[in-house]
């Protein structure tokens, strides 16, 4: 734990936080004396919850469904009648469901790659706007992914570009009001098999194949030749959410062991 609290006393929203990089993320701000919102719609966020209480974390939960705009304002309503304000955002919700080529998606298959990553941002960040601009202070963190550029996966790909431009233009039009907007685009990461898996049908024999094409193709990219792990992406998103990334914004940090995206 380090002896310096950037985030003491300070309120975050962390959404998909139930696992992976967003559990990452929410326990290590509750250790630097953070207020945490957790958001998800999996039941597994309560165990988080109680993990970051039985170390003296500060936190409570919410389960929501954040690829609405209902379910967005629901969160922010909920933080704000919780601890009185938004300090920090990070939207964290997103996540391939298919590795296939563009040409076997299906058109039911698009619409929810975009709806798992880029709506919940989206409406994440329309929802908190009017918060932020009334205390002209805030800051919003954007997870998204060097998979901007990547086989097997367009419609996710397509997701995360539409997250980029979104941070860079949100950060252009809100500066005027003490809003600061950064991304970071993280690589591959090692993570424990998720409890609630993104695609809960087992993958067919080709689909293993292209789903392998991702890793090749992730490996061979990176300057590193290696996935990253939970810890080295917490460790940039936890930067550019406190205040020694005070004078940045606008950013999309890639952090894929050299791969830009």
């Amino acid at each position: 734990m380090r002896k310096n609290k950037r985030f003491n006393k300070k309120v975050i929203v962390v959404t998909g936080s139930a696992q992976g990089i967003g559990e990452g993320v929410a326990e290590a701000i509750a250790a630097e004396g953070g207020m945490v919102v957790l958001a998800d719609r999996s039941n597994v966020i309560k165990q988080v919850a109680k993990r970051i209480k039985s170390n003296k974390g500060e936190c409570a939960y919410i389960l929501c469904d954040l690829e609405t705009y209902a379910g967005a304002k629901e969160l922010m309503a909920f933080a704000i009648k919780k601890y009185g304000h938004i300090d920090v955002l990070i939207n964290n919700v997103g996540g391939t469901i298919w590795a296939k080529p563009f040409e076997e998606y299906e058109e039911q298959q698009i619409i929810a790659e975009i709806n798992r990553s880029l709506f919940p941002t989206l409406w994440c960040c329309r929802a908190v706007l009017p918060h932020m601009i009334e205390r002209q202070q805030g800051n919003i963190v954007n997870v998204s992914s060097i998979a901007t550029r990547s086989i097997h996966r367009i419609p996710y790909s397509a997701s995360k570009g539409g997250v980029n431009t979104m941070t860079a233009s949100l950060a252009f039009e809100y500066a005027k009001d003490g809003i600061r907007v950064n991304a970071v685009a993280t690589g591959g990461t090692i993570a424990p098999p998720r409890v609630i898996p993104r695609n809960k049908e087992a993958l067919s024999k080709q689909e293993e194949i292209w789903y392998q094409g991702i890793v090749d193709q992730t490996i061979a990219t990176s300057y590193m030749h290696r996935y990253g792990t939970i810890a080295e992406q917490v460790h940039a998103i936890l930067f550019l959410a406190s205040d020694e990334s005070s004078y940045i914004t606008g950013s999309v940090l890639p952090v894929g062991g050299g791969d830009q995206g």
